[in-house]
């Protein structure tokens, strides 16, 4: 037998491969569907690929690539027998483990056994070999085979190594000496006792001192007094207050410089008045929540829908998306998406040809990606109701199991949030920043073909006038979403929210516990007419008056989009640069008509500003050497995450002193060079300008001139190629920053996702989202063939989805959905899809109209 099967293998050998470091292997979920090793049909697992395939797909990559060895996978799960040990470690053949137990969270190990099996299938005869089969198969088969058995999750070697270092007892911990000094910690109101800060805070476990920790680079942190408090009384171990859980707290020791464990926590807590018990950090669904979370109780439960018996809902368009940790804004996003025509049309309808024509990998390919969650919502296969028996059965043990289990969108976050250094983390995000990410890559995806964002794309028009002159200037460019901003000014109950405030800042004066909150109700026209108004134009040069002048701003539809996107700007920045979050109110209408935010033009009796740019401005002595002007606290903040310094130095320059978050994106593509970590030096900074340019107006440098080679350096160093740079410099007359601007809203086709990925999150403050705007003056209806393509009509709109935010700021909380179908609101919580009782359209952070027919 050992020879029949070692002679049966020979043809194939070449192709089987063993799995190197770096390679994946996709043992735990088909690249085109949601199969599984315990789906009926088990996994087969390419042994040439690594790729993982469903029993309907497997077919297609056989012919598509000629491999025939492949390794199935079937895990079989049943529900222990009624005596069956409670807690009894679950069986498993041959002892090995296929599926990673963190991604199938549906199955308790004490109630649930399960028996893995694995076996080598030749195709297309379908011959089987059972594993383990050692003595019969060739060498290199065993070993191929064990080390796939073996292998991590494709997406477990992913996650950072240094996560998993195991956290130590303190040497402090035991003998740690706490003063009697009467301190008692409230269970909220807590800040710095230095600067008053109230995120971040740690308690000094000796003498009881509440400070901030340091700044971090993800914005977190503070001004670093809970060291300062460390290095002038020796104090060494301190725990996180918005941390300490009935479970535990983070603790951290200044002397040993790392996180710590502290066994007699709960004691040296007890010594400040505090009991853990009475502490809370997380959920029972596991969303973050801040410690000062008693304002924010009652928008939990009214979002969520908490406390009524909702209806769970099944079928084609109910199913709900797994939580990965912190992936709800993704969840959300992309229910509301396939819930509109054009996103089904595209990725739904055209599901065959998408995985006919997809690439080798279609783990990395967005169409078949998009096409294969799409298809999973939208088909109801992952989202049937339980047997008639299975209800009986759970009555007759007086016991109720969520049957909705969901789909994972693990191998979709994977891919589209790729080599971005926020949306590839397992932090909470913000739902609009990665709605409008999604966009873009949904955009440069659709090159070529239907491109189903363009139900969201309209112009803006913006006219600017300067105050001195009176003439004006219209320009458009393109938009996806419309910003309201929420002003508490126009509150309509602004008495209570004033006696509010002047009782809670009593309580926080006499340490109190903080009196119930008032949410401020601001009525949805107050936040349109706020949205209407000009705004100041900041540094605005005049050129009727070619000097700088007040100018004010206007902003109008020149177009308006088939389905709109309205946010609701519910976040700011509080004094330690943290998002905040404005706890409102706003009355949202079901229908909406914007017709009168028609632009219109110029009007009769407006005279247009002249054409004219700005002249540049050049020091005294152009010629001689020029220390570069570097933004010193972006090179410390890049610094302090251990980066070399004159790396970070070169970093802040190359990208302009445009903040930390560029400069690191410019670091990660530059630090296998190697001069990465040699020092700054630059040629002069001024070339020379060869003749002189007095006849030019106003003295501005010609634009057919070739722009400097200096200026040209910068922006290639940042990665942009070099025509393409010497084409931004041209038509933004030398200016480097305009110039950026101009690359990022006229990209090329070569143009690295990477750089996209910038460009999409570039913050800005106008009333519009900005994504992936084209600032063109030029740009005008006759030019539809060149210009961005839009569904223009009436301005009459009708709500059918929001997205709802919980929590105090985008760096943590919950996200949920609701979307109106078949006429009901239904509401999607993570893999949870129930009948909505009352959809808090009240308390919404992201709205989604879609236009009425003008009949």
């Amino acid at each position: 037998m050992a020879t029949d099967l070692g002679e049966l293998l020979v043809p194939y050998m070449p192709t089987i491969r063993v799995p190197r470091t770096g390679d994946r292997v996709f043992k735990s979920e088909c690249a085109f569907s949601f199969d599984s090793p315990e789906s009926e049909g088990g996994l087969y697992v390419c042994m040439n690929t690594f790729l993982g395939f469903g029993r309907e797909h497997v077919e297609r990559h056989y012919r598509k690539t000629g491999q025939s060895v492949y390794m199935h996978l079937k895990r079989h799960v049943k529900e222990k027998a009624t005596g069956a040990a409670g807690g009894a470690i679950p069986r498993r053949r041959n002892g090995k483990v296929f599926l990673d137990l963190e991604l199938n969270r549906d199955f308790n190990g004490e109630d649930y056994e399960y028996e893995d099996e694995a076996k080598l299938v030749i195709f297309p005869d379908h011959f089987e070999i059972p594993l383990p089969n050692i003595e019969e198969l060739p060498a290199l088969v065993t070993i191929a085979c064990d080390a796939v058995l073996n292998a991590p999750s494709a997406y477990k070697k992913q996650e950072p190594e240094s996560w998993e270092e195991e956290i130590q007892v303190s040497r402090h911990a035991r003998s740690l000496r706490q003063l009697d000094n009467g301190v008692r910690i409230p269970p909220s109101g807590w800040k710095c006792q230095k600067c008053e800060m109230r995120e971040n805070l740690w308690l000094n476990l000796t003498d009881g001192a509440v400070l901030c920790g340091k700044w971090f680079f993800d914005g977190s942190g503070g001004n670093g007094h809970a060291l300062e408090h460390y290095r002038e009384t020796n104090h060494p171990l301190a725990v996180k207050l918005d941390t300490i859980t009935p479970d535990g707290a983070d603790v951290y020791s200044f002397e040993e410089e790392e996180a710590v464990l502290d066994p007699h926590i709960s004691e040296h807590l007890s010594h400040f008045g505090i009991d853990m018990l009475q502490m809370q950090k997380r959920t029972e669904n596991g969303h973050h929540i801040d410690n000062n979370s008693r304002p924010r109780v009652s928008e939990w439960e009214v979002i969520q829908e908490s406390g009524m018996k909702l209806k769970a809902v099944f079928g084609s368009g109910y199913t709900g998306i797994k939580n990965l940790g912190n992936s709800c804004y993704l969840g959300t996003v992309l229910q509301v998406l396939f819930s509109i025509p054009d996103f089904q049309r595209m990725y739904v309808g055209n599901l065959q040809r998408i995985f006919d024509y997809s690439p080798l990998d279609p783990t990395q390919d967005f169409a078949t990606q998009m096409a294969k969650l799409g298809h999973g919502l939208l088909s109801g296969l992952y989202s049937k109701p339980p047997m008639k028996s299975e209800l009986i059965e759970q009555v007759m043990k007086e016991e109720y199991k969520h049957q909705q289990k969901g789909i994972s969108p693990r191998m979709l976050k994977s891919l589209v949030s790729r080599g971005h250094p926020e949306f590839s983390s397992n932090r909470q995000q913000d739902a609009h920043e990665f709605l409008l990410h999604f966009i873009n890559l949904v955009e440069r995806n659709s090159a070529g073909s239907e491109n189903p964002s363009d139900v969201f794309r309209f112009l803006v028009e913006e006219r600017v006038q300067c105050c001195q002159s009176r003439r004006v200037r219209y320009t458009q460019r393109v938009d996806y979403c419309i910003q309201l901003p929420a002003p508490f000014e126009a509150a309509t109950n602004r008495e209570e929210l004033l006696t509010y405030e002047a009782k809670r800042k009593e309580a926080e004066e006499n340490m109190r516990a903080p009196p119930e909150p008032v949410r401020a109700k601001i009525p949805f026209t107050a936040c349109l007419q706020a949205f209407t108004e000009p705004e100041n134009v900041p540094d605005f040069w005049s050129s009727a008056l070619q000097a700088k002048s007040a100018g004010v701003k206007t902003s109008r539809f020149a177009s308006f989009p088939e389905y709109l996107i309205l946010q609701i700007k519910k976040f700011t920045f509080g004094i330690d640069w943290v998002p905040k979050k404005l706890d409102v109110t706003i009355d949202v209408p079901e229908f909406l008509d914007l017709n009168r935010l028609r632009a219109t033009g110029l009007q009769a009796g407006e005279e247009e500003l002249p054409d004219l740019m700005p002249p540049i401005v050049l020091p005294e002595d152009t010629r001689g050497e020029m220390s570069p002007e570097i933004d010193e606290a972006a090179v410390m903040q890049l610094a302090e995450m251990g980066f070399p310094l004159e790396a970070c130095r070169k970093a802040v320059y190359y990208t302009g002193n445009m903040g930390p978050e560029m400069a690191f994106n410019w670091i990660i593509a530059h630090m296998e060079e190697p001069d990465f970590a040699e020092p700054l030096t630059l040629p002069s900074m001024i070339p020379d300008l060869g003749p002189s340019t007095s006849d030019s107006p106003m003295g501005a440098t010609p634009l057919g001139n070739s722009p400097p080679e200096e200026s040209i350096a910068i922006l290639t160093s940042m990665g942009f190629p070099r025509t393409h740079s010497i084409q931004a410099l041209k038509a933004t007359n030398n200016n480097l920053e305009r110039a950026l601007d101009w690359i990022f809203t006229h990209p090329e086709e070569e143009e690295s996702d990477v750089l996209s990925d910038m460009a999409d999150t570039e913050p800005n403050d106008n009333a519009f989202s900005n994504a992936n705007s084209h600032s063109d003056s030029t740009l005008s209806p006759d030019r539809d063939m060149a210009g961005p393509r839009i569904k223009d009509g009436p301005g009459r709109y009708e709500l059918f989805a929001f997205i709802s935010h919980m929590g105090a700021s985008t760096m943590s909380g919950h996200y949920v959905c609701h979307i109106k179908k078949e006429g009901r609101w239904v509401i999607y919580n993570d893999h949870k899809v129930c009948l909505s009782e009352r959809p808090p359209k009240d308390l919404g952070y992201i709205y989604f109209y879609h236009r009425l027919s003008s009949s």
